[in-house]
């Protein structure tokens, strides 16, 4: 469906240091909540994961069209927006101009920056082809029933150099720790996934938190675009849960070769992983963890050193 761009009464910002209205909702709500245990009952206040709506738009030669709205946590959605671009193969690093919040006036104060335009290097609207609908993505799954599979077979039908890398066991094993201790939201409230970015020697680069394990990738992936930080090929992409195909599409897009989660891969995350050359890592916790596609980028000599000496 086509919306009007923002009216020119509206205020477009270019970053997230411009003034904004105090209604703008942070990560985190306060509620009241009734607190049973045992045999006390208490009433007070506690602190609860925000969750949200954002519409995506792209903006170019003065007409816009929506082309996503996604259930988020309120926070890095310069980047969750870029990074959806991204992965749905609608706009690279080279094609995005500008990204503002819309904030026309007859808005609702509490709507005025859930509403995100991507303004585009080009003169006109790009062809979406299968992506050119509306749809609703909710924080709990990405774009579920899409054809976005054919395309991003054609998008990867040519694989990119690839630069070699490897990440030892050990180092696998110290990933989960270093992405609890990032996690300051969740720490909070109880209510929310991370993603992560990691060197291959275990460097923490970056941490995204959101109601939406897939919202928290494109965050990952949009920060990346946004600071010239791509290619993402010599990194780790480690999840809080578990791996389903939306965030194996959202790795294979962003050219990520290894990805590893604390939870359980899909079947069909596992089939991608192996189509698109992407070494899976799941139930990644307490020194353990499975392999489930493209092993030979996990170092496990010294382990098996050590098995065969108390052999």
């Amino acid at each position: 469906m086509d919306q009007q761009p923002c009216r020119q009464g509206g205020r477009q910002m270019e970053s997230d240091g411009a003034a904004r209205p105090t209604a703008r909702l942070g990560p985190v709500t306060r509620s009241r909540v009734r607190r049973v245990s045992g045999s006390a009952v208490r009433d007070r206040r506690d602190d609860l994961a925000t969750e949200e709506p954002l519409e995506i738009r792209l903006l170019a030669g003065g007409e816009s069209r929506t082309v996503a709205i996604t259930m988020r946590t309120p926070g890095a959605d310069f980047e969750l927006a870029a990074g959806f671009l991204h992965g749905e193969g609608i706009a690279g690093p080279g094609d995005i101009a500008a990204i503002g919040y819309c904030t026309d006036e007859d808005l609702d104060p509490e709507a005025r920056y859930n509403t995100v335009t991507v303004r585009l290097t080009a003169t006109r609207l790009p062809d979406l082809g299968a992506a050119a609908r509306n749809f609703l993505t909710s924080s709990a799954c990405g774009v579920c029933g899409t054809a976005s599979l054919d395309a991003l077979r054609d998008r990867c039908a040519v694989p990119a150099a690839r630069t070699p890398v490897a990440v030892s066991a050990t180092t696998l094993y110290g990933l989960p720790d270093r992405l609890r201790e990032a996690q300051g939201v969740f720490g909070r409230t109880g209510g929310l996934h991370a993603a992560g970015l990691f060197t291959p020697d275990g460097t923490p680069l970056a941490v995204r938190e959101d109601v939406g394990r897939h919202n928290a990738v494109d965050k990952l992936v949009g920060w990346a675009m946004l600071g010239g930080r791509t290619p993402l090929d010599r990194h780790v992409l480690l999840v809080s849960g578990r791996v389903g195909y939306e965030i194996m599409q959202k790795a294979a897009s962003a050219g990520i070769q290894i990805v590893c989660a604390v939870s359980a891969p899909s079947s069909l995350a596992v089939d991608l992983a192996r189509e698109f050359g992407v070494t899976l890592v799941g139930f990644l916790r307490e020194e353990r963890f499975n392999i489930y596609a493209c092993p030979d980028r996990i170092e496990v000599g010294r382990i098996e050193a050590e098995q065969a000496e108390t052999a």
